[in-house]
């Protein structure tokens, strides 16, 4: 099942994205690499700033979703005022599908 992981950065934090973004990077690529992300990218402020991330996840459940939520360098970092997981169903434009 695919989970969302809708994160929301805590308020002047730029500079712990920034410094943690290597090593979220490659947190994402391992994920990747073992066939659990689908998509990724980060919400985007009105200065055209990152203010949080959208991850989409493959996993068995939702425990499984928390796991490499907690995972993520930028979660590790403190980065992240809220987390919400969110079980979602890929209709149009799945890859997939194609």
């Amino acid at each position: 099942m695919i989970f969302t992981l809708i994160c929301k950065d805590k308020p002047g934090q730029l500079d712990v994205r920034l410094a943690n973004r290597p090593a979220h990077v490659d947190y994402l690529m391992a994920l990747d690499k073992a066939g659990k992300l689908k998509f990724a990218g980060p919400f985007l402020g009105e200065d055209g700033k990152p203010i949080g991330s959208l991850v989409a996840v493959e996993a068995e459940d939702r425990a499984g979703a928390e796991q490499m939520a907690g995972g993520d360098p930028y979660s590790k970092a403190g980065l992240f005022e809220s987390v919400e997981i969110l079980p979602w169903n890929w209709v149009f434009k799945a890859p997939e599908t194609k």
